[in-house]
């Protein structure tokens, strides 16, 4: 990675390579079985959790170590073919939220669907959210893969790959710029540097960091190239060795990090064996430190848990990863005073 973009990354990484841990918003247990039939009962809808205490939970998250909080992006509930708000919040104001409530978790998008948005708009939140956090932020971008969302935002879904491409390069540009009034250069929108036009704020470091999520309808080397990490959606352990090894086969000059989403239903016994579900573990804490070693091992830098399918409360699971989990995995701020001490 370069040096303009080491610092949010640095924040999320471990500087001896291990694997480090997040978060992936919202901290609800809208999924588990008991909240379900809760749910059902009350005519609540599916996939729409509850957030009245999401604050106070990125507090606690980030006071116990964990080295990010992921914000997903779903422009549009769609309870019949998708099922899930996502995060509920508009993405970008969420973040400035967190930002305030927080002080050392990275912020990340996981991801921004870039397509449907205005890469100039894109760029300015970005910077916003990367100046309020102190440079705590990485942007997770996606292609998006809801065609019934595109003409509703007026967006042609077949050429979304190009228009992705499009963007990234908009993004970069914006961002690197100086603001000394000389203008922005961006043919393919129709500005020139006589315009006199940019987008404030800049981003602390010169630019902030990319990661994809999935392919984003690109070639695994176009995504090599131009980001700065990869957002891949978890796999069982022979597949993620696979794609851990071309990831560093096509970084190898300039290494950059993998990093995953993964569910989560952590049962209460610690020796509870661990069993796969739809993206991600139910198990005991004993089975997922030995999981998340074989993953580091692996090659992957970074786990975001999604706690949404467990059973019991948020903020128990939460004590149990911050007393069992994290301390074979801190973060590199966790990291640093321990070596300290």
């Amino acid at each position: 990675m370069s040096t303009a973009t080491a610092t949010a990354l640095n924040r999320l990484t471990h500087p001896g390579g291990r694997l480090t841990l997040g978060l992936e918003l919202p901290l609800d247990n809208d999924w588990g079985q008991s909240r379900l039939a809760a749910d059902r009962k009350a005519g609540r809808p599916f996939g729409v959790p509850s957030l009245d205490a999401h604050a106070h939970l990125a507090r606690v998250a980030d006071r116990s170590g964990f080295a990010a909080l992921w914000v997903r992006d779903v422009p549009l509930y769609d309870p019949v073919h998708f099922g899930d708000a996502g995060s509920v919040f508009e993405t970008f104001t969420h973040l400035g939220h967190l930002a305030a409530v927080t002080e050392r978790a990275v912020l990340g998008t996981a991801a921004v669907v870039l397509p449907l948005r205005r890469p100039l708009l894109v760029a300015k939140a970005a910077a916003t959210v990367d100046a309020l956090s102190g440079g705590r932020f990485v942007l997770g971008l996606a292609s998006g893969d809801r065609p019934v969302e595109y003409p509703l935002f007026g967006v042609e879904f077949t050429t979304r790959a190009e228009t992705f491409r499009t963007g990234v390069e908009v993004l970069r540009t914006a961002w690197a710029t100086p603001p000394t009034g000389q203008g922005l250069e961006l043919p393919q929108l129709g500005l020139t540097p006589d315009r006199r036009l940019d987008v404030l704020p800049k981003p602390i470091d010169g630019t902030i960091p990319i990661a994809v999520a999935g392919n984003a309808q690109q070639s695994p080397e176009w995504i090599a190239e131009h980001v700065d990490a990869s957002l891949n959606y978890p796999r069982d352990l022979g597949a993620l060795r696979l794609k851990t090894e071309q990831w560093r086969r096509l970084t190898a000059d300039r290494p950059k990090p993998y990093l995953t989403p993964m569910m989560l239903d952590l049962l209460p016994d610690p020796a509870a064996p661990a069993t796969t579900i739809r993206l991600g573990l139910r198990t005991g804490r004993e089975g997922l430190v030995e999981h998340l070693e074989k993953m580091s091992a692996l090659g992957v830098a970074h786990v975001a848990f999604n706690l949404r399918p467990n059973d019991r409360p948020v903020e128990d699971v939460l004590a149990e990863l911050t007393d069992h989990v994290l301390p074979h995995f801190p973060s590199p701020a966790v990291a640093e005073g321990l070596a300290a001490g």
